[in-house]
């Protein structure tokens, strides 16, 4: 027997676009031989599947799914918003979260697991839902949050379910007061974080690197003043702080009460909750974020069908 390296596995995939699990198991029925585990997933009817592999997913879902203090967060791609409409879909999407959450959101895990009611694992799900479906379809990426004390939030904007729509917001909130009041507490800062879209929770949690380089070019723009050098330190140091306004969750005006930042509301809200109230994290998934589009002339396709 061949032995089943994960670089054999990687060839297969990247020749079929087959799933992990399934190019593993080819691979294993033709004792390593790497075109026999191409027509073998063909045989099995995945071929279909590996066809639409290349095909962009940029439509879809985020998924959500809270229960007490742990939440988990998905992002499954499909290539059109019909589908992400169909009701098989959202169902897909729906269980995989609940998967993800008993994962702490970890994405292989996750597609290794085994799918409820079927004999085969979310991955081998995915890849015969492509097959049924008919499009192209991407776990993307999966998240979780628990907390030791008090709740995990969540908020899904744009929603077409529940839990499900185009932007989700998980928020965890430590706290050792009332659960429900807390509860919706973290989901009214959920949906700041939807809107607002901030980079960390508080200055400290910064990616410093960020904060280095918006702070180089505060300085250039600063010096070009040709102000004294003690005057240009508090000018960066002025248009630091403004930054942390614009990007860190606690610095920003809060949405549901613009009076006030989102630290300050939340402090004053612990009187309401009956004990302090920290935010440990946030993990906002906006649908499609970062994945390159193809760009189609539909006025060029619709002249060659006709001329074809």
């Amino acid at each position: 027997m061949a032995q089943i390296t994960a670089s054999l596995v990687k060839e297969l995939r990247e020749k079929t676009g087959g799933g992990m699990m399934d190019c593993k198991k080819a691979l294993q029925e033709t004792d390593g031989d790497l075109e026999a585990a191409v027509d073998w997933l063909r045989k099995k009817g995945l071929a279909a599947a590996a066809k639409k592999a290349g095909r962009t997913a940029a439509e879809g879902l985020v998924g959500v799914a809270t229960e007490g203090n742990e939440g988990a967060i998905v992002e499954l791609n499909s290539e059109t918003d019909f589908v992400a409409r169909n009701d098989r879909f959202q169902a897909l999407v729906n269980e995989i979260t609940v998967i993800a959450r008993a994962k702490d959101g970890d994405l292989q895990a996750v597609l290794g697991a085994d799918f409820p009611g079927t004999g085969r694992t979310v991955e081998e799900e995915l890849t015969n839902a492509i097959a049924t479906i008919g499009e192209n379809m991407s776990l993307r990426r999966t998240a979780a949050l628990k907390v030791e004390n008090g709740v995990v939030s969540s908020y899904v904007h744009n929603a077409v379910a529940p839990g499900l729509g185009k932007i989700g917001v998980l928020v965890a909130l430590e706290s050792t007061g009332d659960a429900a009041k807390l509860d919706e507490l973290g989901r009214q800062v959920a949906m700041h974080v939807a809107a607002a879209n901030p980079q960390s929770v508080s200055p400290a949690d910064m990616d410093q690197d960020i904060v280095e380089r918006e702070r180089s070019v505060l300085r250039e723009q600063a010096l070009a003043s040709g102000k004294p050098a003690e005057i240009v330190e508090k000018m960066i140091e002025g248009r630091i702080r403004k930054f942390y306004q614009e990007v860190v969750l606690l610095e920003q005006t809060y949405v549901i009460d613009p009076d006030n930042t989102v630290g300050k509301a939340l402090k004053a809200a612990e009187a309401d909750v009956g004990a302090p109230i920290a935010v440990k994290a946030f993990i906002r998934f906006a649908l499609g974020e970062g994945i390159e589009r193809e760009e189609s002339d539909f006025a060029a396709e619709v002249a060659a069908a006709t001329a074809s």
